[in-house]
């Protein structure tokens, strides 16, 4: 057997879906398990969106497209944007298509981070930001989110971890996994800052519209930052088509042409009646992303409610997203658990409720101390009554 490449050994996982393998694996066993470990709506996608794929496909878009997207689409994009984003101004050549919007992550990061660079990064946070940090051969630089800050970074704290070595600031808001949001006032610091040390920003917006208190903030509606921004948008979470592999980022012409040679030699190009569906999505009724949202709401109240009354466990609430990111240090103290990953398993195999240990989303940062899990509510209420009746259980008794 050949080695592989050294470069494989510095990219990291997606640990939800390794927790969704167990699950899997003991639903075939006969076990019943309440899973709060994927995040994906729990809602089919619109009707008027699969009806416009149909379409789409009749209607003979089942070729190759241009890499970087189809012109239409393309446009579409740029002006969803022009609608929901503040003081900035994209054209469709500033738009680029991809199978989800985690290539973008990846081929953002490959165009303009070199090895021997430095990408600040929110921690805890998604874990394809650190794990990709790692595979040019950069450095992650670990900037802390707060739980007294509703788990948003420290500006002051985030501006010390700037060096000369510095090269990107990622920024996800709202956070997966904490729900946490960005104010208008921290972006404009973080904006100054992008400035004043030359910096890019990857601005991860894919959980723009899922929103329960003010209205959503870009940081590309600052002086500097549309050029030097890369936004990532995408349907998964917004209309529910997480299987359809649609996303796209925005940026100056320059680096979309990049991003678009590195589609030609990796996927060649999205699928074009996926993007009709994109389209469709964006251009129809709203009604059924609305009433989602409101759904997502009702269930963040009450996932809060039911785990602040469990013994051992304090939820701030999140303020976007559909994730909740309890304090279970108490709970990890009372029942003898090392830290949130034997909790984890304690709850996956002893009461048969998934959950994800603090440590899938990045190494704890230097001097954390606390112990945390994390939840998706993308779940019915029904199952978000039963599985905090069995956390409540599992860990009281």
């Amino acid at each position: 057997m050949k080695d592989y490449a050294e470069r494989m050994s510095k990219l990291g996982t997606e640990t939800a879906f390794e927790v969704l393998a167990k699950v899997k694996k003991l639903e075939a066993e006969g076990k019943n398990v309440v899973s709060f470990c994927i995040g994906e709506p729990d809602f089919d996608t619109p009707q008027n969106i699969i009806d416009a794929a149909k379409k789409a496909l009749d209607e003979g878009f089942t070729h190759y497209g241009p890499s970087a997207g189809m012109p239409d689409f393309r446009k579409t994009c740029s002006e969803y944007l022009n609608k929901t984003r503040k003081n900035v101004e994209y054209d469709a050549d500033e738009i680029v298509v991809t199978p989800g919007a985690k290539p973008i992550i990846f081929f953002g990061i490959l165009a303009v981070v070199n090895k021997g660079d430095e990408v600040i990064y929110p921690n805890p946070g998604f874990p394809i930001y650190e794990s990709m940090i790692n595979f040019v051969g950069a450095k992650p630089v670990p900037s802390k989110l707060l739980e007294e800050k509703g788990f948003v970074f420290d500006v002051d704290e985030l501006e010390k971890l700037i060096t000369d070595k510095t090269k990107m600031i990622i920024l996800n808001s709202p956070h997966n996994p904490c729900g946490g949001v960005v104010s208008k006032e921290d972006l404009q610091k973080v904006a100054e800052l992008a400035v004043k040390h030359d910096l890019w920003v990857m601005s991860d917006e894919v959980y723009s519209r899922i929103l329960y208190g003010e209205e959503f903030e870009s940081i590309t509606q600052f002086p500097g930052m549309k050029e030097r921004t890369i936004l990532i948008e995408g349907h998964s979470k917004t209309y529910a088509m997480t299987g359809w592999r649609l996303g796209y980022g925005a940026m100056n012409k320059e680096l979309a042409i990049k991003l678009s040679q590195l589609m030609t030699n990796s996927n060649s190009c999205t699928a074009s009646f996926t993007q009709m569906a994109g389209k469709e999505a964006y251009e129809g009724p709203q009604d059924d992303t609305e009433k989602m949202v409101e759904k997502f709401k009702t269930r963040r109240d009450l996932i809060v409610k039911l785990l602040n009354d469990i013994k051992g466990v304090k939820c701030v609430n999140p303020e976007g997203a559909f994730y909740v990111f309890p304090n279970v240090t108490e709970a990890c103290k009372n029942k003898g658990f090392k830290d949130s990953k034997e909790l984890q398993n304690h709850l996956l195999y002893e009461a048969g409720v998934a959950v994800l240990a603090r440590t899938c989303f990045g190494s704890k940062n230097e001097g954390e101390d606390e112990e945390y899990i994390r939840l998706s509510y993308a779940t019915s209420e029904d199952n978000i009554k039963e599985g905090l009746k069995r956390m409540k259980k599992a860990l009281e008794s």
